[in-house]
């Protein structure tokens, strides 16, 4: 079976056994306009070469079509039953706080101020042109790296 499309008069070539008797929608893979085909009524769809006669005789066709749209179609199909939502998934938000990954972060963040102290120590005498007082700062820093430990001890 050629079914035309409406709106740009592309011919399609259609096996008659995926239309029902009722009727389908179809899209255009062209144009991609969208229209109700029903193989009962014959809809004549020439497009004109004239762009007036093309205009008027895809108006005239789009009122049939939304007639027949109207008068045949059971759309109780396109309509949702209110009990139902129409959500597919449910999002739930996840929260899983766990001491675990509490305790992870706290590591890495010890890890991290180690790693900076050893940098800083490293570099003392080049940074200590942009920052004068750096030698008392590591002394600070590594009198509480050596004050978490022995609170670390003091936990067990």
């Amino acid at each position: 079976m050629i079914i035309i499309c409406p709106s740009c008069g592309k011919k399609f070539e259609l096996d008659e056994n995926l239309i029902p008797d009722k009727g389908r929608l179809l899209k255009c893979g062209s144009c991609d306009q969208t229209w109700f085909y029903n193989k009962n009524v014959e809809l004549s769809v020439k497009p004109s070469t004239e762009k007036n006669d093309l205009k008027t005789e895809t108006k005239k066709k789009e009122l049939e079509i939304e007639n027949i749209k109207n008068n045949e179609i059971d759309q109780s199909y396109r309509k949702l039953p209110d009990n139902k939502k129409t959500q597919l998934i449910k999002y739930k938000p996840n929260s899983n706080f766990t001491i675990g990954k509490f305790l992870s972060y706290i590591i890495v963040s010890l890890i991290t101020f180690v790693a900076l102290i050893i940098i800083l120590d490293t570099f003392k005498s080049p940074l200590s042109v942009f920052f004068p007082n750096l030698e008392l700062i590591l002394f600070n820093l590594f009198e509480t790296l050596r004050d978490l430990t022995l609170f670390a001890k003091d936990l067990r």
